[in-house]
């Protein structure tokens, strides 16, 4: 974000390694005032069609819900704990300017003349409606909220739904439920924000540019030298044979991917939070570097492999004009490392450090090209490229607020997960929150259990002693330790 905001304010595109080398605003003023000048490409309006090429994103969205149409694995659920006099029918009357507004919300997808290609409606065509449902307890609200989630048809707008639960006269649950593949985590938070904005009242500022532009800006740059370039970098990375993460699991992996998941929660608490973030400043690297290094340690010493690949997100937004539309912009960054247990801690963290910023400085090209490029035998129970996923959430949470009404998050868990382990960490102001999601038809919840605690014997590890070799990270505890020699003893005395 900080990149982009310089680049549209100076019209100088400085590179994320200089940011990260000069952490101060002294020393970026200082280092930006010889730097050569590029002008910032503005994202034009395209004109106006009946149908727009889709983005890289969204024919990867399209091609994925293709295979099983049935499938929830790619909607995208939220929930808004509301208490006060909620008008429903300016609720209605909101959410109809919210598709108004945003052209993405009033767009349906088809494969027409070998093309995935987006048409827009006009607002007038759509039916928008939000379901009201009465509901007596806690028990049949979570009933009623799993009913609520269905399969979209990619091919009918809007790809949105909503549905407010009233189980008294002043309490309310608002659902609602988008396909990922016109949303995205920081299209939820302009959603939740625009919401509460249009509710009370106010009115927002003019779009400069809706997503159809974006599309047709991103898929123009594919032609440019430096996307070209970009190709070359991951091209390079993924030379060869591509390593396949063996992770030891509970069940036979079936002949096609399931989507059925289940999660573990844990929480790192105040003083290892501390101490993570004091890492991360000493090496000059961030909280997602020091992170997925611990993860990678943890698959190293799970799997026995030294080089594999972890994916994460990138939220996709490299320009200043895109910061306040809603739809799919995230993109995948696929980082292979070296987890050589000759290094100490320090040492692979700065392998991390050079392999994540040089993945950030070529996050232009998609994900989906690099699957069409080197994943060329692809196996239908994995996933392409890699197979668990680490995310970091650190953006901050959009407030709703209006009049005399109070809203708190309602969560509610629809039991997906896409890849064998996703691992999300939540950064709060003091805490880590972590959610271990993994794949119900791989893993038991008790191995998961296992994982966490392996997983927080490393952390803890670490933050004793950066300087400890990866070979000399305990995963077990002194207990897990003792009841191993107790069953190994048992074993031999039989």
């Amino acid at each position: 974000v900080l990149k982009s905001k310089i680049h549209k304010a100076l019209n100088k595109d400085i590179l994320l390694k200089e940011l990260f080398r000069l952490p101060t605003i002294k020393e970026q003023s200082e280092f930006l005032e010889y730097y050569e000048e590029n002008v910032c490409t503005k994202i034009e309006i395209v004109e106006e069609k009946e149908y727009y090429e889709a983005s890289s994103a969204q024919k990867r969205m399209y091609m994925l819900q293709g295979l099983d149409k049935d499938s929830i694995a790619y909607n995208i659920l939220g929930g808004l704990d509301i208490s006060g006099n909620l008008d429903i029918n300016r609720l209605n009357e909101t959410f109809t300017k919210l598709i108004r507004r945003h052209e993405v919300l009033r767009t349906s997808f088809y494969a027409k003349e070998n093309k995935i290609v987006q048409k827009i409606h006009s607002a007038e065509e759509i039916k928008f409606e939000t379901e009201k449902v009465e509901v007596q307890s806690e028990e049949e609200i979570k009933v009623k909220a799993k009913e609520f989630i269905k399969p979209f048809d990619l091919e009918k707008a809007p790809l949105l739904r909503v549905s407010v639960l009233s189980p008294e006269k002043d309490r309310h649950i608002m659902l609602f439920d988008m396909h990922h593949i016109i949303s995205d985590g920081v299209s939820m938070s302009i959603l939740a924000k625009e919401f509460s904005k249009l509710y009370a009242g106010e009115d927002l500022e003019e779009l400069k540019v809706q997503y159809k532009d974006y599309s047709s800006w991103q898929l123009n740059k594919r032609n440019s030298e430096e996307y070209r370039n970009q190709e070359k970098y991951w091209l390079k990375e993924f030379s060869g044979e591509l390593p396949v993460l063996n992770l030891p699991t509970d069940y036979t992996r079936q002949s096609i991917k399931e989507f059925s998941g289940d999660s573990v929660n844990f929480t790192l608490d105040k003083e290892i939070t501390q101490k993570l973030r004091s890492i991360a400043k000493e090496t000059g690297s961030t909280l997602h570097m020091v992170l997925l290094s611990s993860l990678n340690i943890l698959l190293s010493k799970y799997s026995g492999q030294e080089d594999f690949i972890v994916g994460t997100p990138t939220a996709g937004r490299n320009h200043k004009d895109l910061e306040n539309i809603i739809g799919m912009f995230v993109n995948t960054l696929a980082i292979r490392t070296n987890v050589d247990s000759k290094l100490s801690f320090k040492e692979y963290l700065k392998s991390v450090r050079e392999k994540a910023l040089s993945a950030y400085e070529n996050q232009d090209y998609q994900f989906e090209e690099l699957v069409d490029k080197v994943a060329v035998n692809r196996d239908l129970n994995r996933n392409p490229i890699f197979d668990v996923m680490f995310v970091l959430q650190n953006m901050e949470e959009a407030k709703v607020e209006i009049e005399d009404l109070t809203f708190n998050l309602y969560n509610f868990d629809i039991n997906v997960e896409k890849f064998d382990i996703t691992m999300t960490a939540v950064e709060e102001k003091y805490e880590i929150n972590v959610n271990l999601n993994y794949a119900t038809s791989l893993y038991k919840h008790e191995t998961v259990e296992s994982m966490v605690s392996h997983f927080l014997n490393i952390v803890k590890e670490i933050v004793r002693n950066t300087e400890v070799k990866l070979k000399d990270i305990e995963i077990l505890s002194e207990d897990e330790k003792h009841k191993l020699l107790g069953e190994f003893n048992d074993t031999n005395a039989d």
